[in-house]
Formats: structure tokens, C-alpha cells, sequence
């Protein structure tokens, strides 16, 4: 048996290679309320602040070597959480934002359906390639969320985790460009609720060739929070 394994909802043990667990930030307003929010800078609720303390105390079994977030208050907070229930600083990061979503940002979802019916039906099934808003697309956002987090990896050793801190689209855009799914079949990837996690492991480490990934937990959150995934 593994001397370093951990027994936690979070996670049972310590892989051979590098992992990647990516965690939504807590609840806010907006969220609340339904409005698409994109990169506007929205804060955490009382429950949301609430949720992040929650999830933190169990993410923390998973011994992070380094933490990395978006810029945006919201997700910089939810960070903050798992600093505290650590003692691992968070480095934030713009690469890690939500979409920016233009002309949507801050409409209802039922609004944008009614005065953007096509593209949000689009964006709605997945569409890797439609803009929301008129703002970025799925692809844009995987991409720069790709690079972000194996600029991350880089920094790891073989069984070293880096938590990165983000948002439920871009969350969902960089699982799909790091896996290698098509870009037609993105839609085939649920999104990630609020303060919940998904985890990548990486497959045959090696010291050359793109690194291979294999999704071994996604959308796992506490009992206590709704799991249904809302991107925005």
C-alpha cells in the first residue's frame, strides 16, 4: 500500500503522475439570479463563501504543491479558502477567466435565449465554435486554458497535484482541449457546478512527447450542493 495514500471523498491515493483538479468557484448573485455573468467581476454570496470553506477543508486532503486561479474576485476567493485549509499560497492567473461573453454578459439566460435564439441554442448544445456573445468562443477559451495549466504542470513532480482555481465554461472548454476531444464532439462534456471538481490524471508520464491525459473524476462536490452545472 501506498505509505502516502489519503482516504477522502476528494480522492484515495497519490497518482504516479501529475494531476490537475479543477475547482468552480463558490456561489454568487448572479449565479442566484441566473445572469450570465462572463467575466464580469461578480463576488462570492454569503452561501457561496460558505460552499468554498466546505469544499476546501475536503480538497485539502488532496495535498496541492501549487494553486493557481483566475483574476476574477470570485474565483481569487474561492482560492482563498484553500490557502487557509493548506497553507499553499494562490497564484492567480488571467489565462484561467470565465468566457468573455460580450453582449451577454449580464442577461438573464431566458433573455439571451429569447433575443439570441440561434447562437445560444448553439452555445447551449456545445458548439466549440459560435461566440458568446459575440465575445469568445469555446475554442479560444480551451485554448488559453490549456496553456495555462501545462504551463502549471511544468512545475510538478511525478505525483504532485496543482488545484486550479477557475470557472464552470472555462472549466469545461480546458478538460476538452487537454483531453483531445474533437471539437465536434465538446458538447458530449458536461459542465461543472458551483464549488464542484474534476481531475485529471496523467497517463505513461514520460519525459518527452505531449503529455496524455485520462478524466478520472468530474462534477464531484459535497452532498450538500446542488451538482447541476450552469456555465456563465
Amino acid at each position: 500500500m501506498n505509505p502516502h495514500a489519503v482516504d477522502s471523498a476528494a480522492g484515495n491515493s497519490v497518482p504516479e503522475g501529475r494531476r490537475v483538479v479543477f475547482w468552480r468557484h463558490g456561489r454568487t448573485e448572479w449565479n442566484a439570479r441566473g445572469l450570465f455573468q462572463g467575466q464580469e467581476d461578480i463576488p462570492l454570496d454569503d452561501l457561496g463563501r460558505q460552499q468554498a470553506s466546505q469544499a476546501a477543508y475536503e480538497l485539502r486532503h488532496l495535498a496541492p504543491t501549487l494553486i493557481v486561479s483566475s483574476d476574477l474576485e470570485r474565483a481569487r476567493d474561492t482560492a482563498a479558502a484553500l490557502c487557509v485549509a493548506t497553507g499553499v499560497p494562490a497564484e492567480p492567473d488571467a489565462r484561467f477567466r470565465e468566457t468573455y461573453a460580450g453582449r451577454w454578459q449580464g442577461l438573464e439566460f431566458a433573455e439571451i435565449s429569447r433575443r439570441y435564439p440561434g447562437d445560444q441554442k448553439a452555445w447551449h448544445e456545445g458548439s466549440p465554435n459560435v461566440t458568446a456573445g459575440g465575445g469568445e468562443s469555446r475554442l479560444a477559451v480551451g485554448e488559453r486554458m490549456k496553456a495555462g495549466v501545462l504551463d502549471a504542470v511544468t512545475r510538478l513532480e511525478p505525483g504532485q497535484t496543482v488545484i486550479v482555481v477557475s470557472h464552470g465554461g472555462a472549466i469545461r472548454a480546458g478538460l476538452a482541449a487537454l483531453m483531445g476531444i474533437p471539437p465536434e464532439l465538446w458538447g458530449s462534456l458536461a459542465g461543472v457546478a458551483n464549488c464542484h471538481w474534476s481531475v485529471l490524471e496523467e497517463l505513461s508520464p514520460s519525459s518527452s512527447g505531449p503529455v496524455r491525459w485520462q478524466l478520472t473524476e468530474h462534477n464531484v462536490g459535497l452532498a450538500s450542493m446542488p451538482s447541476a452545472p450552469l456555465e456563465g
